[in-house]
């Protein structure tokens, strides 16, 4: 390559714009829906191929495979799995307020079972997509542009009649930013375009009138209604939904809560979430009104359906369900879209603006392109009617000429040098003649059946019809008045045919408290082996297996139900687990991995102490490393809310070697790799914050670090091996710190 060829810059200017463009690319080619249509670009590719191909309503389902190829190949190259995807959501409508697509075979379900391959499915365009989402295509009402290879043209947007962005919401993750617009009811929301339109400066509150506010196909129940406002304002908030429970009085006094409806966000795997939240609540024993919880959903709808024993609390039971579960769960709105080519969070008038405005756009041009083909077809009639009353002269004109071009130019200018005449008078009509080209090509090819009497009569009447389309275009694109009536009556059509009753309650619902029962405080022992399952034992059971339950496990100490354990580990960090989430049981009872009770991550860390937090936090720990940091902290810095906190600062390549709560007289002894031994009082180590290093313990020879770090409390010993020999630590005299100790 030449060095004229060479482009030189700074590569972070060269990422920084790359990065700019592919992010741009996903926001608005992608990932986004366009206000105007309320369509990603791959849902929009979907519709209109399936509409150049065909798929029509009233025509027979067309296979999956076969649609997602055609746009794929034409439209949309970016794989198959995004395109069907696509069409398998357009399809749903469990998740669409108004499916766009007919679909004919498995498209999944609520409960989150995926849709059958594309080869075995088959779909076409539902009615109403045809008539307000993909009409008109043909009278020039939106531009096109050329596809990826430049081989075909595809609209930029659809010409869509009914405010899609709001009926059937969005959702969408791009670069930096995500979408998340709720589905609402057709019917309202037309309402709301309508209202818009008579009062153009109508608030959100006089809209919301109309539109009462999100309608989900699940249905279920809007709990926090006074939000509502402030999110339909400022285009972002939060919706509490809830799903509907029916209480049911069985023979023989049982009794049941029914789930009938769920809340949107359940939809789909959440829903078996569900059911194992409800069974770990009787499971842990924060409900014991439950007694079997069955899911007896089908295609007829929700139904999920738990049995109580007799006497239950049903309320509390309900507030319990939605606080502890998904029963109750949050839908995050943030109604972001693509606004005249960029990204916008818009509140609810901006949208509904924006999609009037485009409604007079595209029904400016739809009359624009009828009005100039009623003025040709004017043209032509015009013509043909005056032919009719001119018809002998006409003939004669033909009869006399020897060539079509003499015809033509007799009929257009007047020019009779090449027609023989039989009369003057015919010669001098013929010279007045001043028809148009159109006209005169019309004449020439107008057939003889035409000039029948009944044949005028119907050409009399097609010019009356025609002079009448006229008038009315030419109404509507000089009266905006006149288009708004027009628009609205449309919109009033489609209400009519596709509009539904809600299915979303929308309340104002108190929280759901639950009163925790107070836990009744007791000493329990806690076992952990060293596998690291652990569990608590009551007191009396371990005091009759003493030598057994210690025997058998690494770590057995007495604390209390309500108090925490506390894991350091060699990386410098504590983890902290609840006693009351340790399962509790019998001695012969496995327990559980500390790794599946809390964030220790037994693949990239070792526990090196594990305690109560009440012995921790009521006096001093003690740490050591492996480069010889020692230093004293205070137990209180551990009593913190997270479940995982950095215990101790380490320098880079260290890791902890010991941890031990102080109890009184204990000692340090610390032993090198070189079997250099160094024994001190821990009550001379320096007190530090837990985010501090430490000071040095033990002065090192180069390339050495100690390998062990015992703590012996008063009384204790240990014995190690040093060059093959056993060797009592409590033999040691004790030294002062920062010193080179003992060799062995």
């Amino acid at each position: 390559m030449q060095d004229n060829n060479i482009i030189r810059t700074e590569y972070s200017e060269l990422m920084q714009k790359s990065y700019i463009d592919y992010a741009m690319s996903v926001i608005i080619a992608r990932a986004l829906p366009d206000v105007r249509d309320g369509l990603k670009p791959v849902q929009r590719r979907v519709l209109y191929d399936m509409s150049e191909l065909g798929v029509k309503y009233d025509k027979p389902h067309r296979k999956s495979a076969r649609i997602v190829g055609d746009t794929m190949g034409k439209y949309h190259p970016h794989g198959d799995s995004s395109i069907y995807e696509a069409l398998v959501v357009m399809a749903q409508d469990f998740k669409k307020g108004l499916p766009l697509i007919d679909g004919h075979g498995n498209f999944g379900s609520i409960e989150g079972d995926g849709a059958a391959a594309m080869r075995y499915t088959e779909a076409r365009l539902q009615k109403v997509t045809q008539e307000a989402y993909l009409a008109d295509l043909d009278k020039d009402v939106v531009d096109f542009g050329p596809n990826f290879d430049e081989t075909e043209k595809e609209p930029l947007v659809l010409p869509v009649k009914v405010p899609n962005l709001l009926i059937n919401g969005a959702e969408g993750i791009a670069v930096g930013m995500a979408t998340s617009i709720p589905p609402h009811n057709f019917g309202e929301v037309i309402d709301g375009v309508i209202a818009y339109m008579k009062n153009p400066d109508i608030t959100t509150e006089e809209l919301m009138q109309y539109i009462q506010g999100p309608d989900f196909p699940t249905g279920g129940i809007i709990a926090n209604k006074d939000d509502l406002l402030s999110i339909y304002e400022t285009g972002m908030g939060k919706i509490k939904v809830r799903g509907k429970v029916e209480y049911e009085k069985l023979k023989g006094g049982k009794e049941r809560l029914v789930i009938t409806e769920i809340p949107y966000t359940m939809i789909g795997a959440n829903i078996g979430k569900f059911l194992l939240d409800v069974a770990a609540l009787v499971e842990t024993k924060k409900t014991s009104d439950i007694v079997d919880i069955t899911n007896q959903s089908s295609k007829e709808g929700i139904r999920i359906v738990l049995d109580l024993k007799k006497g239950a609390n049903v309320e509390a039971l309900e507030n319990l369900l939605y606080k502890k579960t998904k029963l109750e769960d949050t839908f995050g709105v943030n109604m972001l879209a693509v606004a005249d080519g960029r990204p916008e969070t818009m509140g609810l008038i901006p949208i509904i603006r924006h999609h009037v405005n485009f409604q007079y756009e595209i029904a400016t041009r739809k009359y624009k392109t009828l009005l100039a083909k009623e003025l040709d077809k004017k043209e032509i009639q015009e013509g043909l009617i005056e032919a009719c009353n001119v018809i002998d002269l006409i003939i004669e004109i033909l009869r006399g000429c020897t060539n079509r071009k003499d015809a033509e130019k007799c009929l257009t200018t007047g020019d009779t040098s090449n027609i023989k005449f039989k009369s003057k008078a015919s010669e001098k009509m013929a010279k007045q003649l001043r028809f148009t080209e159109r006209q005169a090509n019309a004449i020439l090819e107008m057939r003889l059946y035409k000039l029948i009497g009944l044949e005028i009569e119907a050409l009399m009447k097609d010019h009356n019809e025609t002079l009448e389309k006229i008038a009315l275009y030419e109404d509507l694109l000089s009266h905006r008045s006149s288009m708004a009536k027009m628009i609205m009556k449309e919109l009033t059509a489609f209400k009519k045919e596709y509009g539904r009753p809600r299915r979303t309650v929308v309340d104002n619902l108190a929280e759901a408290v639950v009163e925790e029962k107070p836990i009744e405080e007791k000493d329990v022992v806690f076992l952990m082996d060293r596998f690291g399952y652990a569990k608590t034992i009551d007191v009396s059971i371990y005091e009759r297996n003493k030598e057994t339950a210690d025997s058998e496990n690494r770590y057995t100490f007495v604390c209390k139900n309500t108090d925490k354990i506390c894991i350091f580990t060699n990386t410098g960090q504590l983890h902290t687990l609840k006693v009351l989430d340790l399962p509790a049981g019998r001695l012969k009872d496995k327990g559980t991995p500390i790794d599946n009770l809390s964030n220790y991550d037994s693949k990239n860390e070792n526990y090196i102490y594990v305690a109560s937090l009440q012995s921790v936090a009521s006096g001093k720990v003690v740490f050591g490393t492996k480069q010889s940091m020692i230093k004293l902290v205070d137990g209180s810095e551990f009593v913190v809310a997270k479940k995982t906190t950095a215990a101790t600062k380490l320098a880079d390549g260290d890791e902890v070697l010991a941890v031990r709560a102080l109890k009184g007289n204990e000692t340090m002894i610390m032993r090198s790799g070189k079997e250099a031994f160094l024994r001190i009082e821990c009550a001379t180590i320096p007190e530090k914050k837990k985010s501090a290093i430490g000071v040095r313990g033990m002065k090192l020879d180069k390339n050495d670090e100690l390998k062990n770090v015992y703590i012996l409390g008063d009384g204790e010993n240990e014995m190690v091996e040093v060059k093959g020999k056993e060797f009592a630590l409590n033999r040691l005299h004790i030294g002062n710190r920062d010193t080179k100790g003992v060799k062995k």
